[in-house]
């Protein structure tokens, strides 16, 4: 599967306000918010539609219907800052989510929570984080997605490194990458840099 790096200008012009370590906890949750929007266009664009039959106030034609059913998995608790977006455009979406935080001295996953949506297994996923960094998380959460029978799953980002891109494609070649910044790499202790900080943190205020 591929990796998609949007590289649109108001994506872009969003996401440097949220790298900015001077911008406030409102307006980073906007950005998010706005950025995830924005991205859901390109993540949609390969759902299936089914045709239907429509009358506008002059005649009969033929219109279009979601013939996908979609799932948003959040991978808690940073992944929460970006459902808004996807679901103010999606407002049938369920909502599923899968708590994974990183271990700070292994850096490996450990997972405290998971509740699907009911049949997740006939849905089309969107797994969402803003970052994708070692890739543990991710991997976590999709290993536990397929074995709970899900079969299309995209995960979706707003920084990735190339460390993390890699390991998910590796781990899980079928499953495509859609971000809007691959980043430098990772430092030492295992965070993405330039990057955005912490990302949870900034969201809720919580440092």
């Amino acid at each position: 599967m591929a990796v998609i790096e949007i590289n649109h200008p108001l994506i872009q012009h969003k996401l440097t306000l949220l790298r900015n370590k001077n911008t406030d906890t409102k307006s980073f949750r906007e950005n998010l918010n706005e950025i995830s929007k924005l991205m859901t266009y390109e993540v949609t664009k390969n759902l299936v539609l089914d045709e239907i039959e429509v009358e506008t106030p002059l005649m009969k034609t033929t219109g279009y219907t979601l013939g996908t059913n979609i799932a948003v998995v959040p991978i808690l608790r940073a992944g929460l800052g970006m459902v808004d977006g996807i679901v103010s455009l999606i407002p049938t979406a369920k909502i599923g989510h899968i708590g994974v935080y990183r271990d700070e001295e292994t850096l490996q996953p450990v997972y405290y929570y998971c509740k699907l949506p009911v049949d997740v297994q006939n849905k089309q996923v969107i797994l969402v984080d803003p970052m994708l960094a070692t890739g543990g998380s991710a991997i976590y959460a999709i290993d536990y997605l397929k074995n709970a029978g899900v079969k299309n799953i995209v995960f979706m980002c707003l920084v990735a490194a190339p460390e993390g891109i890699a390991k998910v494609l590796q781990t899980h070649p079928d499953v495509a990458i859609y971000t809007a910044k691959i980043d430098q790499g990772l430092d030492s202790n295992g965070y993405i840099y330039p990057g955005l900080g912490d990302c949870g943190d900034r969201i809720f205020g919580t440092k």
